[in-house]
């Protein structure tokens, strides 16, 4: 009888070991880190099928916060209950918070105003070079009839030309309802009714948005507003990092002048060599802002704006997800999730070209691209090597 327990947990350990290895290893952003869940977690290990991380990526798309640590959290939910996702998100973001902040701490008591970052510039184009590969993958995985096709080019049109964050969801939506109109035929059977909704996370989520935004505001208090700020982020972004970054730089540099421009900036730059989630940006922010306050207060502040970026997209998935269990064989919204992953690879083609945009067009920037782009495609090198090399011929070239 215990057997079979010991071998539960043996399981959970090393899902956790393998959690850790893609939270070192997993660069580029929410759409190439789910090329990465599903060559490690799928292909190689067999944690879970192919249709179930589809399927738990394609509800972390629809909901606010960083897509791919509610996905990888959903997976841990899946695995081992609420206690067990816990500790998954926590393995999971804990590489990039605790080095995002530390870099943070460092770059501050040296005073080091305007950073070299030299060594850095070839990662925007490997980072084109992931995307892509991402966006290939997508395709491959998500778009198989004729009129995917019709979503995904539409979907991307509109994400280039209007570039707005905040349609992101609407397009999902839209998607999602297409695919179900589309694939839905004759009587539909009325879905059982949801039971044991857990309302707690949601009073949870709604209480700490409500008490966090009033005692910033009553006491002007810099950890509280800090709290405040990346709660508010964590609850309201879609689209990942990407969306965050401008939101935060506007915040926090120019309007409330708590960093440089040189510093946050310098941030960006540590950010495009980390590997994990993206939203890592806001220990480093956390730290940065609270550099008048001492080792302890950026410490306290590293901790604190890392809970609060990533704790309301966890509190979503934590109510959402036993709701999603219990629909998600209704005909209709099975269906719906064939239109929602063809939007969402449309997505990946707009993040590709709007972060290629900045990007100098010349010899040197092609060549990382397109001799990332090769690797990815034609070889098992590891992701780890690529970045290694981009920073390596950065320092040297």
């Amino acid at each position: 009888m215990k057997r079979p327990n010991q071998f539960k947990h043996f399981k959970k350990i090393l899902f956790l070991l393998d959690v850790l290895k893609l939270a070192l290893t997993a660069f580029g952003g929410p759409q190439v880190h789910f090329t990465q869940f599903r060559k490690h977690l799928v292909k190689k290990k067999n944690y879970l099928t192919d249709n179930e991380l589809v399927e738990y990526n394609s509800l972390c798309t629809m909901l606010p916060g960083p897509t791919s640590t509610q996905t990888i959290t959903v997976i841990g939910y899946k695995m081992g209950g609420p206690t067990f996702a816990f500790a998954t998100l926590t393995v999971w973001i804990f590489p990039a918070c605790v080095i995002m902040g530390l870099l943070g701490i460092i770059l501050t008591n040296l005073n080091i105003d305007n950073p070299r970052l030299d060594f850095m510039k070839y990662l925007q184009p490997m980072a084109s070079g992931f995307l892509i590969y991402a966006a290939y993958n997508f395709i491959q995985l998500f778009v198989t009839k004729r009129y995917h096709w019709a979503l995904l080019l539409g979907t991307a049109y509109v994400g280039i030309i209007l570039q707005s964050p905040f349609l992101i969801p609407v397009m999902l939506t839209v998607g999602g309802l297409i695919s179900s109109y589309i694939n839905t035929r004759g009587r539909i059977k009325k879905p059982d009714p949801i039971k044991n909704i857990r309302w707690d996370n949601m009073w949870l989520f709604v209480g700490i948005f409500v008490l966090a935004a009033i005692l910033g505001v009553a006491t002007q208090n810099r950890f509280l507003l800090l709290f405040e700020n990346n709660f508010r982020y964590g609850s309201i972004i879609f689209g990942g990092g990407n969306v965050l970054i401008p939101l935060m730089f506007n915040q926090f540099v120019e309007y409330k002048h708590y960093m440089e421009a040189s510093e946050f900036l310098a941030g960006v730059g540590f950010l495009q060599a980390m590997p994990g989630p993206v939203f890592s940006i806001a220990s480093f922010a956390g730290a940065v802002s609270l550099k008048d306050y001492g080792f302890f207060g950026q410490i306290i502040g590293m901790v604190s704006c890392s809970i609060a970026i990533f704790l309301p997209g966890i509190l979503m998935v934590f109510f959402v997800y036993p709701i999603w269990n219990q629909l998600k064989n209704f005909e209709p919204v099975k269906n719906a999730i064939e239109g929602v992953n063809a939007a969402s690879a449309g997505l990946v083609i707009s993040s590709t070209y709007l972060l290629f945009l900045p990007v100098e067009v010349n010899e040197e920037n092609m060549l990382v691209l397109l001799t990332t782009l090769f690797l990815l495609l034609s070889t098992k090198v590891p992701s780890p090597i690529i970045v290694l090399g981009c920073l390596t011929a950065g320092y040297f070239f």
